[in-house]
């Protein structure tokens, strides 16, 4: 008699073994998935009736109604006049905090946090006109004293109030912020020696706060163009700190972008602008300083030959072909408008014919970057190979790095207006001096020999 043996006893080891050494990740399993964590249930009264979501800052309307107070300011700002609920008259100055609400909300925050709910952080108190027209007196009152000391302060003040919500921003420049500081900024140099001034950190202090209320109105622009302010923007452009050079560039870009034909003169008139903006450029400090000097440069430019010339000759067109090889969109788009036009100039041009990155880095850019970008990009290299002597160097080099193709790629995609003439005069242009000329696939914009880098 054969007595039954276990299937398992005679396995063999190998055999046995095998399963244990099966990857986790291949094994097949009967658990069962996770349930799903569960979610805290928002109690109704907790909701705007506005957005349908947490009150974050709640405040109670004549009405008895109580809204969250982005949402209800943002409804009064878009032209209503009534309470969204009941319909009656509400005004913006009727709104008191509900703190009641706010500190059920908080309670009930913490009581789920297992649930993943955050707490609402205590909203602080808004500026009321009353606080803003007491803050802006006292700064004009320092400046009138001669107090740096105070004014900064003040100023610091203001710039963190005007930075803290959109709504204490917009009631500070209801109260004539940009005024009283433009008008702060000129009495302090007029009173005072510059560099005293800079020791306390006052003027570089007021333009950081003036950045916050922009844009400036017309009394205010003209007020921070004198010549004095101008004087001291520029020094602290050159010489100050990162952080104030850069509120410096700002403001001057402020003011130069109004087209103003009074500030732009007097801009042009300010001793070592020129050399300030192409010093930034040449050594920038942040990308928002280098858009600012940017700008400031093309309405400068766009408003005298004289600037073209001077910006030339201190060396911006090499500067902005070497930004141009490896700059983002907005970067581009801004240096391409002042390389166009500064090559209106006869020295301009030569600066560009000169350079070795110039013609294949407007070739490069005349596509995949904006419609702005191809617009400049196409008109600067209608002007160098307008102007290009005979059979010159420039049209060879533009055929070779593939602008004849990209022309007709343009045109067939479609561009308008003068952008369309110029490509269409470029391609006839280049079209006499495409015998034996091979075109390059891609540049090598970092083998390509760079003179002024």
């Amino acid at each position: 008699m054969v007595t039954p043996v276990s299937r398992s006893r005679h396995r063999p080891r190998a055999v046995r073994v095998a399963a244990a050494e099966i990857p986790l990740a291949t094994r097949r399993t009967t658990r069962q998935p996770a349930p799903a964590a569960a979610e805290a249930t928002v109690p109704g009264h907790f909701l705007c009736p506005i957005s349908l979501e947490m009150m974050r800052d709640p405040v109670a309307a004549p009405t008895g109604i109580t809204y969250d107070r982005d949402s209800v300011e943002g409804w009064l700002e878009r032209g209503h006049a009534t309470c969204p609920v009941t319909g009656r008259p509400l005004r913006a100055e009727d709104l008191i905090p509900n703190h009641a609400t706010r500190r059920m909300i908080q309670e009930w925050c913490v009581a789920n946090r297992a649930l993943g709910v955050e707490r609402v952080p205590t909203p602080r108190v808004p500026v009321s006109a009353a606080d803003a027209a007491e803050l802006l007196a006292a700064v004009s009152a320092a400046a009138r004293r001669g107090d740096g000391l105070a004014c900064r302060q003040l100023a610091a003040r203001a710039r963190a109030l005007g930075k803290e919500s959109e709504r204490n921003r917009r009631c500070l420049v209801a109260g004539g912020a940009a005024w009283a500081l433009s008008s702060a900024f000129v009495q302090l140099v007029d009173r005072r020696a510059v560099t005293a001034l800079t020791a306390t950190g006052a003027l570089e202090e007021i333009l950081a706060a003036l950045v916050v209320f922009f844009p400036l109105e017309e009394e205010s622009r003209r007020h921070i163009a004198s010549p004095a302010s101008l004087d001291a923007i520029v020094s602290i452009l050159s010489h100050g700190e990162i952080t104030a050079r850069v509120s410096a560039a700002v403001v001057l870009r402020e003011v130069a972008s109004s087209s103003d034909a009074q500030c732009l003169d007097a801009m042009f008139e300010t001793s070592g602008i020129h050399d300030a903006l192409v010093k930034l450029l040449e050594k920038p400090v942040s990308p928002q300083a280098t858009k600012a000097v940017l700008v400031t440069a093309y309405y400068l430019v766009q408003s005298a030959d004289r600037a073209a010339s001077r910006l030339v000759d201190l060396g911006m067109v090499q500067l902005l072909v070497e930004l141009l090889v490896d700059s983002d969109k907005g970067t581009t788009e801004k240096a391409l408008a002042v390389l166009d036009s500064l090559l209106l100039t006869e020295e301009g041009r030569g600066r560009a014919y000169a350079h070795a990155l110039a013609v294949p880095v407007l070739v490069k850019k005349m596509q995949h970057v904006s419609d702005m970008a191809t617009e400049f990009a196409v008109s600067a290299l209608w002007r160098l190979c307008k102007n290009c002597p005979g059979e010159g160097p420039c049209k060879a080099e533009a055929l070779q790095v593939g602008a004849f193709q990209k022309l007709l790629l343009l045109l067939q995609v479609g561009c308008m207006g003068v952008t369309k003439e110029r490509a269409s005069e470029l391609l006839r242009l280049l079209n006499g001096s495409r015998g034996g000329v091979e075109c390059i696939e891609s540049v090598d914009f970092k083998g390509l020999k760079r003179p002024f880098a």
